[in-house]
């Protein structure tokens, strides 16, 4: 029986992506919550595996060569259970070179991007001083809305964004799953629509979005947003 896998999470868009691959995968961990919005990601034990105080990030005591590895950054976990399994990264080196580019492209634009939109929406108008910035607002909003055109026209054609199910679609969905929060339309992107139901339809989407849910919140109070953005 293999060893379970330490998660360390909190349900966010960036958690999701290692617990719906843990679930894809079907490798068994174990959960150690990461409470963001009481600055549970400054603690001194998580800083020594997640040294940019963020989560996710995961031990496996079954690391390379059998020795235990700690792991931060999303799209870097995801890179490392496939590699392990063996699973959802494609079966040539072509493959695996455009899965890492939609990986890559989530890590440097979707993610980035639409997080910015929740912040300048959601959180930075609730502020004290309130940060109500119509620019910030109309800038995230186009390029969130630009990025999600190109992942339509990539999904011309294709059930997901590499042609099978990969470790791109597991990065992807979470932050694209939110449009409606991020002021997004699907209108006009029909591929995209039917790409985030064909996705929310699997049984390890649905426990990964479900793991733990019921502790997310909007963190908009005022001492969340101090351990948050450390305000």
């Amino acid at each position: 029986m293999q060893t379970p896998i330490d998660l360390y999470y909190w349900p966010t868009p960036n958690g999701w992506k290692i617990s719906i691959a843990l679930f894809e995968f079907d490798l068994p961990f174990e959960t150690h919550l990461i409470n963001i919005g009481k600055g549970d990601q400054f603690a001194a034990d998580f800083l020594k595996i997640a040294p940019n105080n963020r989560m996710p990030a995961i031990v496996d005591p079954d690391g390379p060569d059998g020795a235990p590895i700690s792991i931060f950054e999303s799209g870097a976990i995801l890179q490392y259970l496939a590699r392990k399994t063996g699973k959802f990264y494609g079966a040539s080196e072509r493959e695996r070179i455009e899965i890492d580019q939609w990986l890559m492209w989530q890590m440097g634009g979707v993610g980035p991007m639409a997080g910015q939109c929740h912040h300048f929406i959601k959180y930075a108008p609730h502020m004290d001083p309130p940060q109500d910035i119509p620019y910030a607002k109309d800038r995230y909003r186009a390029e969130t809305a630009r990025l999600y055109g190109v992942l339509d026209r990539q999904l011309q054609g294709r059930d997901y964004v590499c042609g099978d199910f990969s470790i791109a679609d597991m990065a992807i969905w979470p932050w694209a799953s939110l449009w409606e929060g991020q002021e997004q339309t699907l209108e006009d992107k029909p591929n995209l629509a039917a790409w985030i139901d064909r996705c929310a339809a699997r049984v390890g989407v649905q426990k990964g979005r479900a793991h733990h849910a019921e502790l997310r919140s909007d963190n908009r109070g005022k001492d969340a947003q101090k351990n948050l953005f450390k305000r």
